[in-house]
């Protein structure tokens, strides 16, 4: 199991211009490497402050003249969103430029706001990107192809910029039944976010891909699963409140998205509106590995141990929390809560085996 982080690159702040979201962005993935984080993830969206990174794949091709080991990752590509030819083409591209370190995250998507100024049917998202996959396949493991479907068709083609990885890594995030299957047949990965939810929440993921795995003749424990969490270290009682408010920020925003209930204020800011049912920030708490170094253990011990990841991405920059403080809170988690983590595992462990002896 390893660590890596997520970056939405959020503008709460309309203050904060885009051009230091980006350097924000650019910092952390450096400070991760720096600190030992193995993968750095970058998200896709467009049109609204939701998210100012509209090319995770530039991203990935910028920061690998920035970094040197960390793998650098997509979450995800909006696959809907793309020609599948020229999506094709940066993938190679990307994956040889930060020699060899892609991981390719895909999503079919959910913010109709989105999709409709792309031109895209929301309602047709999923088999848009059930064919996209297919060509993704094609396009990787073959010199040649063509391909003709509903939605995309192909001539004779060949990449000519193939990805470095002969078996470049792919994760699959959302609760698609066919997608959940196909990514089980070929042995993808699984991202689960647990958004501001306990584990059970992320739990019902895992078991739904559990159970396609099996329905496609795979041991679901060989496949590798990935959980995003957002997470924030600080002794500091009003640092991790304004965290918690930040992450029920971002939620906020999500939901209207997708409800398609979102309204917008100049021109692309997208209003923070309650929604129905929301997490108290005393729910929030529980639910978050937020706060004291030993609270972040305790927290996250319980998760993997429900859901055994074989990756766990944390987010520490959300909403307008502050960068320097993200920075330190990178910083605590690698150097007081995963050894922590380590250490509470290998008791419980050392317990178990004890245990089974006596018996």
């Amino acid at each position: 199991m390893d660590f890596g982080i997520f970056n939405i690159m959020q503008q709460r702040d309309r203050a904060k211009s885009a051009r230091q979201v980006y350097q924000e962005a650019i910092e952390q993935t450096v400070v991760a490497e720096q600190l030992g984080f193995k993968k750095a993830w970058y998200a896709e969206h467009h049109f609204s402050n939701y998210s100012l990174c509209s090319s995770p794949l530039m991203m990935v091709g910028h920061m690998a003249g920035r970094t040197n080991t960390i793998r650098l990752g997509t979450a995800v590509v909006v696959a809907p969103l793309y020609n599948p030819a020229r999506l094709l083409s940066e993938i190679g591209m990307a994956d040889v430029m930060s020699e060899g370190r892609l991981e390719l995250g895909i999503g079919q998507g959910y913010q109709g706001y989105e999709t409709d100024r792309f031109g895209v049917d929301l309602n047709r998202s999923g088999e848009m990107t059930d064919e996209m996959l297919d060509l993704l396949e094609l396009g990787i493991s073959n010199r040649s192809f063509d391909y003709n479907g509903q939605h995309y068709t192909l001539p004779r083609s060949a990449v000519a910029v193939r990805p470095l990885q002969k078996d470049l890594p792919i994760w699959y995030a959302g609760s698609n039944p066919t997608h959940l299957r196909r990514m089980a047949r070929k042995r993808h990965g699984y991202l689960i976010s647990g958004v501001l939810g306990g584990v059970s929440r992320m739990l019902k993921s895992r078991q739904a891909f559990e159970q396609a795995a099996r329905e496609e003749g795979q041991d679901p424990e060989t496949i590798k699963i990935g959980i995003a969490r957002m997470a924030f270290v600080t002794n500091k009682k009003s640092d991790a409140l304004h965290f918690m408010s930040c992450a029920l920020y971002q939620q906020r925003l999500s939901v209207s998205a997708k409800a398609r209930r979102e309204k917008m204020t100049d021109d692309y800011v997208m209003e923070e509106v309650p929604y129905a049912d929301e997490p108290t920030l005393d729910a929030i708490e529980r639910n978050l590995p937020v706060g004291s170094v030993d609270r972040c253990i305790e927290n996250m011990v319980r998760t993997i141990r429900t859901l055994r990841p074989h990756h766990i991405m944390i987010q520490t920059q959300v909403g307008d929390m502050d960068h320097k403080k993200s920075l330190a809170s990178m910083e605590l988690w690698m150097s007081e809560v995963v050894p922590g983590i380590a250490r509470e595992l290998a008791k419980s462990n050392r317990e178990t085996e004890a245990a089974n002896v006596a018996q």
